[in-house]
């Protein structure tokens, strides 16, 4: 079994390379999160995975409301940008690093992901380059702390891969304290308008929890997201764990940040919890 580390491929770039900025910034990102109860257990989370100057901040709205949580279990899941490959693709090394320190593999949940009858296989070249599940580790270790992980990477994002990989996720978890990540970015490189038109048929699949919807839109091209594969995963095993309640935590794109409305990215946080 493989015990090396993945490197950062973002610090200094997608985020802070120093310690202390990094930390001092995704700080910042959750002060400036308003105010926000969530009536129940978060089960699992949407966040965004661009560099933190545009996506930061939407991404904190998730993050925010799991500060100081206890998880038996984390798992993210994110597409592939830079492989193409059937199936889902597990890192199977001691950890990943950020500069806020190395959060280890749970080992032994990944030996069961990968036991499973499933589409999970062990790819470690799909993690090499990969920026949208990274992008989410510093979140989670200062919400966090200290906590072991499965990191997943979605060659395929179909209905088929989707649903199986999210039954092998709630099969391995069952009852256990767990927390679902899925990485994704919306719409890319249209007009502000033409986002925020296609970006809304997302929103809306992310407000009223429907995995099943979301991918229907995206097979028949009326929306766009680069994660939308790992977005539903997140809401089906969410929703086989327990969660039963769904909030659309914060929209926004690039154009907001940078005033440029000609060519944008759209970004989206939502939380999936089990009512109290």
């Amino acid at each position: 079994m493989k015990k090396d580390i993945r490197r950062s491929i973002l610090a200094g770039s997608w985020y802070p390379g120093q310690p202390q900025t990094l930390r001092g910034d995704i700080e910042t990102y959750f002060r400036n999160v308003p105010e926000r109860e969530i009536p129940g257990r978060v089960i699992g989370i949407v966040a965004p995975h661009a560099g933190y100057v545009y996506s930061g901040q939407v991404a904190a709205h998730a993050y925010n409301l799991i500060r100081d949580a206890a998880y038996e279990k984390v798992i993210v899941i994110s597409p592939s940008h830079r492989m193409h490959f059937d199936g889902v693709a597990i890192w199977r090394g001691a950890g990943y690093e950020t500069p806020l320190g190395v959060t280890p593999v749970d080992q032994e949940l990944a030996e069961v992901l990968l036991a499973a009858d499933g589409p999970v296989a062990e790819i470690p070249a799909a993690h090499a380059q990969e920026h949208s599940l990274e992008i989410q580790l510093p979140f989670l270790q200062v919400a966090l702390g200290e906590f072991s992980f499965v990191p997943l990477v979605m060659g395929t994002q179909d209905e088929r891969t989707c649903r199986r990989l999210a039954e092998v996720i709630a099969g391995a978890v069952a009852g256990q304290r767990t927390l679902v990540v899925g990485s994704s970015d919306l719409s890319h490189f249209h007009s502000h308008t033409e986002a925020v038109r296609l970006d809304s048929v997302v929103l809306e699949h992310l407000k009223n929890f429907e995995p099943d919807g979301l991918l229907e839109d995206l097979a028949r091209h009326n929306c766009e997201a680069c994660g939308g594969g790992p977005a539903a995963v997140a809401m089906m095993a969410a929703r086989a764990l327990g969660a039963d309640r769904a909030e659309l935590l914060k929209y926004a794109n690039s154009g907001d940040v940078t005033g440029d409305r000609r060519e944008v990215v759209g970004y989206a946080s939502a939380v999936f919890f089990a009512a109290s």
